[in-house]
């Protein structure tokens, strides 16, 4: 298992949370985050890192998505 980083678009709301909106992988393609099912404070078992996991449904399929405390965001990949 690794990590792949990627850009995200996202947004603070007004109480201060970020909010994952958008995957966008280095090729160009972009992935609409249908909606989050978990955000907690968690570290990567299978890539590694520490940071908030956020468990998205994209595509109708669950996946990880983390924003580490060096301010990145990846993803794990099988």
């Amino acid at each position: 298992m690794s990590k792949i980083y990627v850009y995200v678009i996202a947004e603070f709301t007004k109480e201060g949370d970020l909010n994952p909106k958008e995957i966008i992988w280095d090729d160009g393609r972009h992935y609409k985050i249908d909606y989050i099912l978990e955000k907690q404070r968690a570290a990567s078992r299978k890539a590694g890192g520490v940071g908030m996991r956020y468990k998205c449904m994209i595509l109708g399929q669950e996946r990880y998505l983390f924003f580490e405390d060096n301010n990145m965001w990846f993803v794990e990949t099988s």
